[in-house]
């Protein structure tokens, strides 16, 4: 009745031994990713206006960079499953271990970069 063992299959666990955990993190990073979305969305309307002064003062409030880097790390998690997964699925020799490494460097490298600029904005807004 299909491959695996008895336990394996109660415990929930594949053939690479990791079951739901990756699932799991996909779903949980797709609905925090919709609340702040939503956030940004409502956040951004509510702006008295819409040029640049008014987004740096805004992103320079703490209630605003905290879920804006919130939303930059889950957002960078996120996408470095999902590419994971497709890699996973469809890469089937050697490159698919070069191409998850480059999208794992990618991946951290995108979101130091924008975490580093929310900071900046953050604790530069007030100085000027």
């Amino acid at each position: 009745m299909g491959n695996g063992t008895s336990i394996g299959k109660v415990r929930g666990l594949g053939s690479a031994h990791e079951g739901s955990h990756h699932w799991w993190h996909q779903r949980l990073t797709a609905g925090a990713n919709l609340m702040l979305m939503l956030w940004l969305i409502f956040s951004l309307a509510l702006l008295p206006a819409h040029d640049q002064a008014t987004f740096t003062a805004w992103l320079g409030e703490t209630v605003a960079a905290v879920p804006m880097i919130l939303l930059i790390a889950i957002t960078v998690y996120h996408f470095r499953l999902g590419l994971q997964v497709v890699i996973e699925d469809y890469v089937h020799n050697e490159s698919g271990v070069v191409l998850i490494v480059l999208i794992n460097l990618f991946s951290i490298a995108v979101a130091t970069l924008a975490i580093f600029s929310i900071l900046k904005i953050a604790f530069t807004s007030g100085a000027a």
